[in-house]
């Protein structure tokens, strides 16, 4: 059986350290990342994209399965799909091109939410990406992912 890469949540924060807003639908532009999200104007961390894999896995770690994935405070929540781990790598998700720009290191607000997160977090990009917006369009829940192969 053939798993479907697909975007399985959504959500933003208005401010740093404000709760996390769940959406079934956004806006995602060159200029503001996702809309309403504080991050957008950070040109190299516009949006976070965690790969449900890794955070099951870093869960799972530390024995506690009932923490929601926006605890992890990222933008966009993709399955079944490998995040790239080159910078400049190319992800689409519904209509939406995403260029990578790094790794999403955890940091202490991690081990605020649960003991022993942040460490979890941390091998085999369990994080995820950082990401600018490079086209802009409408993302929803159960929009389909890839990854833009390109050659050296």
């Amino acid at each position: 059986m053939t798993v479907k890469a697909e975007l399985i949540g959504i959500a933003r924060k208005s401010k740093s350290r404000a709760p996390m807003e769940s959406l079934d639908q956004v806006t995602a532009s060159t200029d503001l990342g996702i809309d309403g999200d504080y991050r957008g104007k950070l040109r190299r961390r516009q949006v976070t994209i965690l790969a449900e894999e890794g955070w099951q896995a870093a869960i799972n770690e530390i024995n506690r399965p009932d923490l929601p994935w926006t605890t992890r405070r990222a933008n966009l929540l993709v399955r079944g799909i490998d995040l790239p781990r080159e910078k400049g790598s190319k992800l689409v998700i519904g209509t939406v091109t995403f260029e990578i720009t790094g790794k999403t290191d955890p940091c202490s607000r991690m081990d605020d939410a649960a003991s022993g997160l942040m460490d979890a977090m941390t091998p085999d990009w369990r994080g995820g990406v950082t990401c600018r917006v490079i086209e802009g369009g409408e993302l929803r829940l159960g929009d389909s992912a890839f990854v833009i192969e390109t050659t050296g």
